[in-house]
């Protein structure tokens, strides 16, 4: 086991400076994260390394769903229908504590994308190439079933609805506990970790990379025989770098979702829905929200940078109002908001309309292996693709022999309660170990939900905070910093909790005291202080303004 905590960061670079690992990973979304688990867990000596915090990119900035691949039916994309199906179940069972099946409402309307025929016909053969469980299969409900079970949804040209099981997650928090798992297994991950550059070998093949610790501004080596780039929508950044731009290459497809108390959307069923344009939108309800999206457009830029438009919230608020003219949400209403991108593939020389929105790995002459592309769902399949490339080059090179992946039956950190039957007890054992510590009954299970089978440490932190603050927001604070590497406010705040998304409140009335609290933990200095509470202030603005 390896140390992922903040507080370890100097001691973590050394290792990654003086030792030579079997492979070396850039990028710290769930790809990247997926093929550490996969690399550790097969006896390979792993490194990653982040530019920014873990999920800060695509992986915290999804539809939050674990998709079975429904949408891909219409293409008649039957093999993808199929894997996506059996990896969303694999997915659930590993880590029960971060994803969670959602009832999903198809409406169909007079003229819209589906109809009654289509509809039950998709919704079977998705059933039987998902692999759907019998107690998550479609069922076909009329007008008024549609109606009781989702009030809100236009009436108007109503036919029916068909209701199925997608499964909603934690984007972010699911990537968290993936790369913990391959922490625990003993890879050597750090965020706000810059590859810079590579090192070659007299062969003049990749042997290492370049990196960045951002935290402390110093650069060091990690020696390694075997790159692999997973930076997702800065793939070609890292391609650059060793001088491999011809080929493929991404281009990056733009989604924002808005985010609404439901005060004034009291959205209480997921419904995947037309829009004017006859694209396919999701409303999800939330812990009290409910959350919209997606948008699709291409993008050019840095998605660091990327913010939402006025273009992109009118399209959310008019597709609402297409779908649901009783509800009168307006820009005033949007709580909070997020932009994220998709890296799809292009070739050179193909026509600009093929574009690939699988996953595809390839390697350049001096050995960097690429993957780009894919979606949540498929992570842990493409992780083991990847390491299964990088074991044959490895037994080659070196006689050594690797075991096949064991990552389909490996629960991720604190996945670990049994599967997903055992959860509600697992829960409710949870709440009634909260309490005699002390914690409430909506705490206790808020906490239980939040990390699964490593409540348990988060129970027993000594509360000691030098400010006055919540022992519930001081112990999660203290488990992010210790045991998840939250560097920064916007890390806790963003990717290690989703306040900042859900529960903006939140953000607001712990602000002060989550800055005082890293400050004395981590030592940081005013300037560093008041540096941090800029940024966070600058996420806040972006999830509630637009250009």
């Amino acid at each position: 086991m390896t140390t992922f905590s903040s507080l370890e960061r100097t001691a973590l670079v050394d290792q990654l400076n003086s030792e030579l690992f079997d492979v070396v990973i850039i990028g710290g979304g769930i790809t990247g994260a997926g093929i550490a688990l996969d690399a550790v867990t097969r006896g390979l000596k792993t490194a990653l390394v982040e530019m920014q915090d873990f999920a800060s990119g695509t992986s915290s900035r999804s539809t939050k769903l674990v998709h079975g691949g429904l949408r891909y039916l219409k293409q008649f994309e039957i093999k993808e229908v199929a894997e996506l199906g059996k990896e969303r179940a694999i997915v659930y069972e590993n880590g029960p504590h971060v994803t969670t099946p959602e009832r999903m409402l198809l409406p169909f309307h007079t003229g819209g994308t589906f109809g009654s025929f289509s509809t039950a016909i998709g919704l079977q053969v998705y059933d039987f190439l998902a692999g759907v469980k019998k107690s998550e299969r479609r069922t076909m409900l009329n007008v008024e079933q549609t109606l009781k079970q989702a009030p809100l949804v236009k009436k108007e040209g109503l036919q029916g609805s068909g209701m199925y099981v997608e499964y909603r997650t934690d984007d972010a928090r699911l990537t968290i506990e993936v790369m913990k798992a391959a922490a625990e297994k003993g890879a050597f991950i750090l965020n706000y970790a810059t590859a810079e550059g590579f090192v070659y070998n007299d062969q003049n093949k990749i042997s290492g990379v370049q990196v960045r610790d951002t935290i402390a501004d110093q650069q060091f080596t990690i020696q390694a025989k075997k790159v692999i780039n997973a930076a997702g929508p800065w793939v070609d950044e890292v391609k650059n770098m060793d001088g491999y731009s011809a080929g493929k290459h991404l281009i990056l497809s733009k989604g924002i979702h808005l985010v609404f108390d439901q005060s004034v959307f009291p959205l209480h069923q997921a419904i995947y829905f037309d829009t004017p344009d006859k694209r396919m939108i999701f409303a999800i309800p939330r812990e009290g929200k409910a959350y919209v999206g997606t948008t699709d457009t291409f993008y050019e830029g840095d998605p660091k940078e990327m913010q939402i438009t006025e273009a992109d919230r009118t399209y959310i608020l008019d597709s609402i109002k297409f779908m649901f003219p009783e509800v009168q949400v307006t820009e005033d209403d949007v709580e909070s908001s997020w932009a994220g991108v998709r890296p799809l593939i292009h070739e050179d020389g193909k026509n600009p309309s093929e574009i690939s929105r699988k996953d595809e790995i390839w390697e350049s002459e001096k050995g960097l292996i690429t993957i780009a592309g894919g979606k949540l769902t498929g992570y842990r399949k493409m992780a083991e693709t990847v390491i299964n490339k990088v074991v044959q080059q490895l037994s080659k090179e070196t006689g050594r022999k690797f075991p096949r992946s064991i990552t389909k039956h490996f629960p991720i950190s604190g996945g670990d309660i049994g599967g997903s039957s055992n959860y509600k007890r697992f829960i409710q054992q949870s709440v009634e170990r909260g309490q005699a510590l002390g914690f409430t009954e909506r705490e206790g299970r808020h906490l239980a939900a939040l990390y699964g089978s490593n409540v348990e440490k988060v129970f027993t932190i000594p509360y000691e905070p030098v400010t006055d603050m919540p022992r519930i927001l001081y112990v999660k604070l203290r488990y992010a910093i210790e045991q998840e590497m939250a560097v920064k406010p916007t890390d806790f705040f963003i990717r290690r909790t989703g306040d900042l998304y859900f529960h903006m409140a939140n953000v607001t009335a712990g602000k002060s005291d989550v800055l005082n609290e890293m400050a004395a933990i981590l030592g940081w200095t005013e300037a560093e202080k008041s540096k941090y509470e800029q940024e966070l202030d600058e996420e806040v603005r972006k999830a509630t303004t637009v250009i």
